[in-house]
């Protein structure tokens, strides 16, 4: 098998569409003889900045010698991204060892891609003795595939409405699925800060006996995050965006739960921080020639508040042509509504991907937000960003896949055989 077969045999997998629930994934994993069980991890859930908080657990705790495997989703380009350790991807001969060796046990199991891919990273992570896994939920958490593990401590960043027709269509509804990976006695820290999904969180976790964390009220920061608040300590992050300083201190405060198992030094953890790399977040690219190009996944109304924010901080006073594409099942009338007022131009583009929003339908709703503004539907990005070559500043936002696709022609990525669809999924009930 090759790597490109692997992929299409993976691709395969998506026939299954998405099915909510761990009996398949318990299933495969016995299978591939409980890799679960030979590791320790750390389980993180939330709406928003997931995968940030995920790359600075890593980073510390990659600063402090561990040997860290990084599980998250869904990727930007290249299937590998999924799967790493020490921020190294998978190796193509890995994938291709993985899928032909689960391929077997998967035959009478129907499981779907990402139950396969949960497993795959189980096993290798295994092999390859990791320290210390950080471990990204796909969707939800409570009957999301990762669930199957115990972690040492769970993290729930933030809860916000997005996927609402899987999860629910209030906050408390979003947060009990996000609050089902606490685990009992096992501590949870959060960021959260809605007053009704918060509620949810206390809740499930006085059931579990685990000791809740919460950031960002004072009475319960730890020394070492007071410290940081009253010094200014923390160190300056490369990622924009004064939401990265909370995922920052969720990080620090998971880490400093875990000083008894996994002792870190400060300035390790500060050293961990400051050399943190999360792609496609407020990415910021400057090209040849003095163009600045910034690249973030704001797919649901909280991250076109956080980019707003952004922009308004660190960008006052420049207006943007801002390049915009959207899953259909998004609220992406709400989103343009959010961003509008922000750029001069406003170039809407379909995003590769069967559930992709139309374009012209796009370019609608921001003239009607923005009458001021030039808007202009294309049909695909690269007709965008040549419309948009001799501009000084460029973002380009909304969906991942768009910002993968971004990368992709920008040279900004790892090299990949057509994977991205590989982040389709279809629609299935909790």
């Amino acid at each position: 098998m090759t790597y490109t077969e692997a992929v299409q045999f993976l691709y395969g997998l998506r026939l299954f569409g998405a099915k909510f629930g761990l009996e398949n994934t318990f299933k495969l994993a016995a299978l591939a003889g409980n890799p679960q069980a030979k590791l320790r991890f750390i389980h993180v859930a939330g709406t928003n900045g997931k995968g940030s908080t995920c790359a600075m657990l890593e980073s510390i705790y990659r600063a402090a010698g561990l040997r860290v495997g990084l599980f998250t989703s869904p990727h930007l380009v290249s299937f590998r991204e999924r799967i790493q350790i020490g921020r190294q991807m998978i190796p193509e001969s890995e994938v291709v060892r993985l899928v032909e060796e689960l391929r077997a046990a998967n035959r009478e199991n129907d499981a779907t891609l990402f139950e396969f891919a949960t497993v795959m990273a189980l096993k290798f992570f295994a092999e390859q003795k990791c320290d210390l896994v950080i471990w990204e939920t796909g969707l939800g958490g409570r009957l999301d595939a990762t669930n199957i593990v115990t972690p040492l401590a769970s993290v729930i960043t933030n809860i916000a409405f997005d996927h609402e027709q899987w999860l629910g269509d209030t906050l408390e509804k979003i947060a009990a699925e996000k609050a089902g990976i606490i685990k009992p006695g096992v501590p949870v820290v959060t960021a959260t800060n809605a007053p009704a999904a918060l509620a949810v969180i206390e809740k499930i976790a006085l059931q579990n006996g685990a000791r809740l964390v919460i950031v960002g009220q004072t009475s319960r920061l730890s020394p070492f995050e007071k410290n940081n608040l009253e010094t200014g300590a923390m160190p300056v992050l490369r990622l924009l965006g004064d939401h990265q300083k909370i995922n920052a201190t969720l990080a620090v405060a998971t880490v400093e739960v875990l000083q008894p198992q996994i002792p870190v030094a400060a300035e390790k953890i500060r050293a961990g921080l400051a050399g943190v790399n999360w792609p496609g977040r407020l990415q910021l690219i400057e090209k040849t020639g003095g163009q600045k190009m910034l690249l973030d996944g704001a797919h649901n109304v909280a991250g076109a508040e956080t980019l707003r924010a952004t922009l308004g901080k660190h960008f006052a006073g420049t207006r943007p042509v801002l390049i915009f594409g959207a899953l259909a099942d998004k609220n992406w009338p709400a989103i343009c509504r959010v961003l509008a007022p922000l750029a001069v131009k406003i170039f809407t583009v379909p995003v590769a991907s069967e559930r992709t929003a139309d374009a012209p339908a796009l370019a609608k709703m921001f003239r009607s937000a923005n009458p001021a503004a030039e808007v202009a539907a294309f049909e695909n990005l690269a007709a965008a960003l040549n419309a948009s070559k001799d501009e000084p500043f460029i973002v380009i936002t909304g969906s991942l896949y768009l910002i993968g696709e971004a990368l992709e022609q920008l040279g900004h990525s790892p090299t990949s055989t057509g994977e991205r669809g590989l982040n389709e999924w279809g629609a299935a009930k909790i």
